[in-house]
């Protein structure tokens, strides 16, 4: 079996990988991602005891247990970028043998799910909902560097999208849907759309404080989509490249939404904290 270059896979002096800096008995099979740091404890808050916390630049990971199920809490800091190095690094901790450097026989399937902000683009979605990403549309260009292997429902849905889009110069979006088994035991019950991952805050969210936005009218091309039962329901930074990523490793990803802010009615959350921290309990609540 090939073995994974010292420069493809760094490995630190005391075996954990690079950024993340955690050995492969530091994770769990169950992870909630948050993007803020500061977010890590407010979740771990809730273990019933914790037995890992390590951390290097904005990766905090904290792990332990919720009665018998042992979880991890791993901070991402923000954009699909920092997404690329917190997935690989969680994959390899679970499926590459650190001492032989080759990829293991039989490769593990994590379940990660991401408890984060976002703005909602539809004016019936009130701030303080909970919502779950169907599916993750990335308008950044990580995934045009790997391999995808697109379903034929997820390659339709793309195609409509592209055809709406198809006046905006110099995107190429890619699409992937969440997982259903996550889907049905954690969001059951909650609200549901297509989740725009932007490249930036400001102006790839249709935001315009001094620089001019070179696209107009962002916020309604994005509302305006309808496609049988999908619509593009909110904005934020990292749940495509989490869906593709995860996909594409074979791992199962569902992406929660705290909603703060009202893109259409120009309003932000008084009690953002609220919202987040109903957000984490409904998750935990349903691990």
């Amino acid at each position: 079996m090939q073995k994974l270059s010292e420069a493809d896979l760094v490995i630190n002096p005391d075996g954990s990988v690079y950024h993340l800096n955690l050995l492969p008995e530091d994770i769990a099979d169950t992870i909630i991602t948050v993007g803020d740091l500061d977010r890590v404890p407010e979740v771990s808050k809730y273990f019933d005891k914790i037995e890992v916390k390590k951390g290097k630049r904005e990766f905090i990971t904290h792990t332990g247990y919720l009665g018998k199920k042992r979880i991890s809490v791993v901070s991402t800091g923000i954009g699909t970028d920092n997404i690329d190095i917190v997935f690989n690094e969680l994959d390899a901790l679970v499926n590459v043998d650190f001492e032989t450097r080759t990829i293991k026989p039989t490769l593990k399937s994590l379940d990660i799910i991401r408890i984060g902000t976002s703005g909602a683009v539809q004016e019936d979605i009130p701030m303080g909902t909970i919502l779950a990403s169907t599916y993750g549309l990335g308008l950044d260009a990580l995934m045009h560097y790997y391999e995808q292997n697109n379903s034929a429902e997820e390659k339709n849905l793309l195609a409509r999208i592209n055809s709406h889009f198809s006046k905006i110069e110099g995107i190429s979006p890619y699409l992937t849907a969440a997982s259903n088994k996550l889907l049905e035991n954690i969001a059951h019950d909650m609200a549901k759309g297509i989740t725009v991952t932007a490249p930036g805050f400001y102006a790839p969210q249709g935001r315009q404080v001094r620089a001019k936005n070179a696209v107009s009218n962002f916020i309604a091309q994005l509302n305006s989509f309808k496609f049988e039962n999908n619509r593009i329901t909110n904005l934020e930074m990292e749940t495509a490249g989490i869906y593709a990523l995860a996909k594409t490793l074979g791992h199962n990803a569902l992406s929660v939404n705290a909603i703060l802010a009202s893109r259409v009615k120009f309003e932000f959350s008084s009690n953002p904290n609220q919202i987040v921290e109903k957000a984490i309990k409904t998750v935990l609540e349903r691990l």
